[in-house]
């Protein structure tokens, strides 16, 4: 078998990885909050290093080639999006390293993070997120009720305010994490801590945010059109190389073959 085959194998399914990531930034230019993903491709090791043969049993000149690439893992980009107009349950975290908490208010486990800062009020009256309708914890881990009558609001300080005499109902539970590799997406533009959260997530009482206004995506459309691009390209190279490869074995079987015998 065409050793080269592999190799040109191997770029088609790295770039095609590629896109597939860059195609999901791009789907996600105006969602709040969001982070976009960096995929990562790293070399792959000859295969008599990655299976730890003998020199001897192997190919000098095939070594040499290396063994391909492989995909992944994807970074996240942390840069924080610049701050739109919103409504009045709408926020901008001031720190890049600054998160809400949201999910369950009894179980730890079930609690993720988000920089979503967009709320409405769900039929319980409870602060939920305005994507899919997740809790919104407080300071004490527990769901913020607007109890009264009057528009709910919230200040700079993160206090969840109804009514015209400014009623506190509730403090927005803000997190700070440090350093962010210690969290992984989870969906829904949420990220589940790599261990205890009551352990990575550190609670900030002096935290602030902008009210009424919302953070951008982190997706550049034309940056990430133009990756879209290039890695379609790279795909299609490989791809050539892949009925290279194939024409030049039929050659070698059906042509030089043939007149060999």
């Amino acid at each position: 078998m065409s050793y080269g085959l592999y190799l040109s194998a191997s770029g088609v399914l790295a770039n095609l990885y590629r896109q597939d990531v860059f195609a999901n930034n791009l789907a996600n230019e105006a969602t709040v909050g969001f982070k976009v993903d960096t995929p990562m491709v790293r070399q792959r090791p000859p295969e008599v290093t990655e299976g730890g043969f003998f020199p001897g049993d192997s190919n000098a000149l095939l070594d040499r080639l290396g063994g391909g690439v492989f995909a992944g893992p994807q970074e996240i980009r942390w840069a924080p999006g610049e701050p739109v107009a919103g409504g009045p349950l709408d926020i901008y975290l001031n720190k890049p390293n600054h998160f809400l908490v949201v999910g369950s208010p009894t179980d730890p486990a079930a609690q993720r993070l988000t920089r979503y800062g967009s709320f409405n009020l769900n039929r319980r009256s409870q602060l939920v997120t305005a994507n899919d309708g997740t809790l919104v914890l407080d300071v004490n881990d527990q769901p913020i009720v607007a109890t009264g009558a009057g528009e709910v609001s919230i200040t700079a300080r993160g206090e969840v305010i109804q009514g015209v005499d400014r009623q506190v109902i509730g403090r927005l539970k803000i997190v700070a994490v440090d350093p962010l590799d210690q969290l992984a997406k989870d969906g829904a533009n949420r990220f589940r801590v790599k261990g205890d959260i009551q352990q990575v997530a550190t609670p900030v009482e002096d935290a602030t945010v902008t009210p009424r206004h919302l953070e951008a995506s982190g997706t550049n459309p034309i940056e990430t059109l133009m990756n879209i691009v290039n890695a379609t390209k790279a795909v299609t190279g490989n791809g050539n190389m892949i009925r290279y490869h194939d024409l030049m074995m039929d050659r070698a079987v059906n042509t030089l073959g043939r007149v060999v015998a």
